[in-house]
């Protein structure tokens, strides 16, 4: 039954390495696994570096898969950095990530006492470096309540070069001024990255509103857990009130103590049929509104 729901999908965030924390497989374990499910590919994230010649790398080997380069915007792409989105573009990369691991908003909440229960491989490099004094002010698209030149620059390239924009870990305000800016500019493929995760936590209500202003909400497997975000009932929540047509599901996974990308897409899409969610409407989350994102 989950073949049929996950047949055509793609998982447009997934931790693969080679990557400077451990990971659970590889680029090219990952494309195995994709290609035996009979999904049509995955997006490479790294908050370090782009993946577009990783991708191009794997398409190579596995020409039946359609890998996704990315690029995070954080301190070691040159934070929100115009030429970096332009040169990943021109490289292949389809998505392009708002700070991440250097947003202002997850600093603020990383740094505050007791913010996570369990540290996220990320946070743990990010506490590391702030020990050393090697951390720097956090990331954000405002300044004086307006979205920076720089942020500006990116929403523009994004528009000529038909890319994904994903909101990363910014704050509730930032996400809705980028949302704001990147439907002024024409951008059709807005991607609010996992709503629901401790430090952007939005409520379904904002979902709804940010939906209507053309995002996609991204539902990640990686963050249904009471510790990062909502249970399992809460989302069937939250994704009744937002609605499918404007849902994607991703996996968010490939930590070394989760399961594996698949698996975990497997349990997502069997877990929304078990609980009301019929297959149409499954699949516009895994394979429609996705092969939108990556091909439309």
């Amino acid at each position: 039954m989950y073949a049929e729901l996950l047949e055509g999908a793609y998982d447009l965030h997934v931790h693969t390495g080679p990557d400077v924390n451990e990971r659970k497989l590889d680029d090219l374990e990952m494309a195995e696994r994709v290609q035996r499910l009979g999904m049509k590919g995955f997006g490479i994230k790294s908050h370090y570096f782009c993946t577009a010649e990783r991708a191009r790398l794997v398409k190579k080997l596995y020409p039946d898969v359609n890998p996704i380069g990315a690029i995070a915007l954080n301190y070691p792409t040159g934070g929100i950095n115009p030429m970096a989105v332009e040169m990943a573009a021109r490289d292949g990369a389809k998505i392009v990530w708002m700070p991440t691991f250097d947003a202002a908003n997850e600093l603020r909440y990383l740094l505050a006492q007791n913010s996570y229960e369990e540290l996220p491989p990320w946070a743990k490099v990010q506490l590391e470096l702030n020990q050393q004094g090697k951390t720097q002010a956090g990331l954000s698209v405002l300044e004086d309540g307006k979205l920076t030149v720089a942020a500006q620059e990116v929403v523009e390239i994004v528009a000529q070069r038909d890319l994904i924009l994903a909101t990363g870990h910014l704050g509730k305000e930032e996400i809705y001024h980028l949302v704001r800016a990147a439907r002024e500019h024409g951008v059709k493929k807005v991607v609010v990255t996992h709503p629901t995760f401790s430090s952007v936590s939005l409520s379904k209500e904002e979902q709804k509103e940010l939906v209507q202003l053309g995002a996609y909400m991204e539902q990640c497997f990686g963050v249904i857990t009471p510790t990062y975000g909502v249970d399992w009932e809460q989302l069937y929540e939250m994704i009744r009130y937002v609605g499918p047509e404007q849902t994607i599901l991703s996996s968010d996974l490939g930590q070394v103590n989760n399961p594996f990308p698949d698996e975990g897409m497997v349990t997502f899409v069997t877990n929304l049929l078990n609980n009301g969610f019929g297959k149409e409407e499954i699949k516009q989350m895994t394979a429609t509104n996705t092969t939108f994102l990556v091909e439309g």
